[in-house]
């Protein structure tokens, strides 16, 4: 009796396994856009029809960074109204986990050229330092504000302080 022994590449399944998932993300935020752009023009692509508010005015490209890497996304572009979208942020090119993890990632204490570095290794993009600089400033005014806020009431706490010996 033979036995067949499977060997699996472990690196190459997880770098297909993200391939598909960044793919099916990207079709599906993609196909999100149109339905949008379809519901502000009041007409599907390419439909004739009298009721319509808007035309499409074909689309451009926007890179957006999510924890499944860097996807390519189509925006479509309106003649007559203006593109909102509930899917992404106007301006945004990176996921709002990612920006968190990157502020983590500072706040313990890595250096701003390691977090760049750590970036552009997990999701193949760069953050320039001024942004990162530009959020923690925010991040720090929030912590500050927690920091300097009144206390209405009185909190109890105890307060120790101790040597500690080893003992061999």
């Amino acid at each position: 009796m033979s036995q067949q022994i499977l060997q699996v590449d472990q690196a190459m399944l997880e770098t297909t396994l993200d391939r598909m998932v960044r793919r099916s993300v990207e079709e599906t935020l993609n196909a999100m856009l149109d339905a949008e752009a379809d519901e502000i023009t009041g007409a599907a692509r390419y439909e004739r029809s009298g009721d319509r508010k808007a035309y499409r005015a074909g689309h451009y490209k926007r890179d957006l960074t999510v924890k499944a890497g860097k996807m390519s996304l189509k925006v479509p572009k309106l003649k007559g109204a203006v593109f909102e979208s509930a899917v992404i942020e106007r301006y945004r090119r990176r996921e709002e986990s990612v920006e968190e993890a990157l502020i983590d990632m500072y706040l313990a204490g890595v250096s701003t050229r390691q977090v760049d570095d750590v970036s552009q290794l997990l999701w193949g993009d760069r953050m320039p330092s001024q942004t990162l600089s530009d959020k923690l400033k925010r991040i720090y005014a929030d912590i500050d504000a927690w920091r300097e806020r009144p206390l209405v009431q009185e909190y109890a706490y105890v307060f120790m302080d101790g040597v500690w010996h080893k003992r061999c």
